[in-house]
């Protein structure tokens, strides 16, 4: 008799929190891997087969996209670890391979670096001034970064701010660079606004802190600039670290 599978109810709960369908999100996947340079070819149908817990842990080419779109770790994704070597047909265009999450979880050899990994818990910080109110204020996040060769990505936490952050960044040496989005609050002074920018940083020496500016679009179309930096808090994302810093900065 074939053994019953457990539907994956944690990356569905993840998708579902993103606000994609399985379209949206096998989309968001294969973007992602042009992204990093590893294109593959996420479907609506091997999303479901995650989900329903038919394919029990993706190949690493899925693995290291489904890091990227959501910003978490693939050991908090739901996967459970299975037999090396054990291969699920998708009947749908190839295989995909699923093997023990130790596996999974190694990202891609990494480029000699000034700091080596910059993984873990961040606490991230910008300033930006309210045409609107005549003032200035901070943006303030804890964000979860996760690195896959010279790219960073960095999503917030949703217990951190009202806002919701994301990065995607390119480190060469210690210059870092990238573009950032932030949805607004909903019940906030910019009622759920979305906006978006590019960033650069510096890494300083020490791999702890990194400090820069953003620019972007202001409310009325003009270019808007400030000061942002990263501070780094925690090296391990683990549940336990994350369910630590979701919480209001």
């Amino acid at each position: 008799m074939k053994a019953m599978t457990a539907p994956n109810v944690t990356l569905r709960a993840v998708r579902v929190r993103m606000r994609m369908s399985q379209d949206d999100f096998a989309r968001a996947l294969q973007a992602a891997g042009h992204r990093v340079g590893e294109p593959n070819d996420a479907n609506k149908r091997l999303v479901q087969r995650w989900e329903s817990g038919v394919i029990a842990a993706p190949r690493p080419v899925y693995a290291r996209a489904l890091e990227v779109v959501t910003g978490l770790p693939i050991s908090l994704l739901g996967f459970a670890a299975v037999p090396a070597g054990h291969v699920a047909d998708d009947h749908h265009g190839g295989h995909d391979l699923t093997s023990p999450m130790s596996d999974l979880a190694t990202p891609t050899p990494r480029p000699a670096a000034v700091h080596g990994s910059y993984e873990g818990v961040w606490l991230s910080r910008y300033q930006y001034h309210s045409s609107g109110r005549g003032e200035s204020f901070a943006g303030q996040h804890y964000v979860v970064v996760l690195q896959h060769g010279d790219r960073l990505t960095a999503r917030s936490l949703p217990g951190s701010a009202a806002s919701s952050l994301s990065l995607d960044l390119t480190v060469d040496g210690s210059v870092v660079t990238g573009t950032w989005v932030e949805q607004t609050d909903p019940a906030g002074y910019y009622r759920g606004a979305r906006y978006h920018g590019a960033i650069q940083l510096l890494a300083e020496p020490t791999g702890r802190r990194m400090a820069g500016k953003w620019v972007g679009f202001g409310k009325d179309m003009d270019v808007n600039t400030g000061p942002w930096e990263l501070v780094f808090q925690d090296a391990s994302t683990s549940k336990a670290t994350l369910d630590r810093y979701n919480r209001p900065t």
